[in-house]
């Protein structure tokens, strides 16, 4: 196998926290290329590898048989040689409430095009400050790369919440031979908003009840005819036994485009804020007419890239984590992003793709 150029990455740059390792390590292991991540999250309070990236590190590790130094806690740099892609059962366990989504994002990517089909078990957090909650990736994420041709299956077997964790999820990847260009233009007219408003533990149910009625109250006020489905739920002490509490609403449009929003549940900030920030965010969206949230705006990104033809999709203002996802894509692909904004203040994002091929898969049928 030929040798390619190690590609430096600078972790600092724009929104400075894990996204552009995320990023840059998942597209090492697809594209077999090396890497060399400097400034590790050097724009967050404790700089460096936390608990969850570790963890990602050390699973891709696993999963492409790869050569690394720097893999320890708080370490700012991390040089990443991956080798072969290994579709596989994994598991790992973060002893912390370290988010399971954003681990997740990082080898999803990677097992699409493993040779066979993969499991990972991971224990941590599903619901978690700073990281998409667990409804997001199964309601959001999941519709959304349908449209990639992206399949992937994900199941709760415990939910964990801030600080101890406790949860634990099971996340099946079917690989691909390509990925399709995904697009996401037309918004349509809204449908229905569905979503759940949960607690657990000592929470009371009242709690995720003004939060679920608080919600309807906002979309109601701006649509009064608009179907509300947002389930209320306590999570039985089979399925998650410390304190925890937050709201996902979606949004459904007659188009097939899905927009999430969120709040979790913390200390001093009442249940109908919580319910009322939410739904406010979500009905932001759906004023503005976007295809795409601004939590799903930067996981798009490498598939995107990745794709075979031209990916488009609508938003509005790009985050920094979707210009840091774009500048590490083009960094280590090749590809350029075009990002503009139309007549109607909406930003249309687009990028033709590499084409790459999964050649473990073909080689195995």
């Amino acid at each position: 196998m030929e040798t390619k150029k190690l590609v430096e990455i600078d972790g600092s740059y724009l929104e400075g926290g894990g996204q552009a390792l995320r990023n840059a390590l998942s597209l090492s292991c697809i594209l077999r290329r090396p890497i060399r991540v400097v400034k590790i999250r050097a724009n967050r309070p404790k700089p460096g590898l936390a608990n969850q990236h570790l963890h990602a590190v050390n699973l891709l590790k696993n999963i492409t048989n790869a050569d690394v130094v720097g893999n320890t806690l708080l370490s700012t740099e991390l040089e990443f040689t991956p080798r072969t892609i290994i579709g596989d059962m994994y598991r790992a366990d973060t002893h912390t409430a370290a988010s399971i989504t954003l681990i997740y994002q990082t080898v999803l990517p990677v097992l699409l095009f493993a040779g066979r089909s993969s499991r990972v078990d991971l224990t941590g957090g599903t619901n978690v400050f700073f990281a998409p909650q667990i409804e997001y990736m199964l309601q959001v994420l999941q519709p959304s790369l349908e449209r990639f041709g992206i399949s992937f299956k994900l199941k709760v077997l415990h939910y964990g919440f801030c600080p101890r964790g406790n949860g634990r999820c099971q996340l099946d990847v079917e690989p691909v031979r390509q990925v399709s260009a995904g697009q996401f233009l037309e918004f349509g007219q809204p449908q229905w908003v569905d979503g759940v408003s949960f607690c657990a533990g000592r929470i009371p149910m009242i709690l995720a009840t003004e939060m679920q009625e608080t919600a309807v109250r906002v979309i109601h006020k701006l649509w009064p005819h608009q179907d509300c489905r947002i389930q209320v739920v306590k999570h039985s002490p089979e399925k998650a036994c410390d304190n925890g509490a937050g709201i996902v609403i979606v949004a459904h449009t007659s188009t097939g485009c899905v927009l999430g929003s969120s709040a979790l549940g913390q200390k001093k900030v009442l249940a109908h804020m919580l319910g009322s920030d939410a739904s406010s965010q979500l009905s932001g969206y759906i004023s503005k007419e976007i295809c795409v949230d601004d939590n799903l705006q930067d996981q798009l990104i490498i598939f995107m890239a990745l794709a075979s033809g031209c990916s488009r999709f609508l938003s509005g203002p790009l985050t920094q984590h979707t210009r840091t996802a774009i500048y590490v894509a083009e960094q280590m692909t090749g590809v350029k992003f075009n990002v503009a904004v139309n007549q109607s203040g909406q930003t249309v994002v687009s990028c033709e793709g590499i084409d790459y091929r999964n050649e473990l898969l073909q080689s195995n049928e």
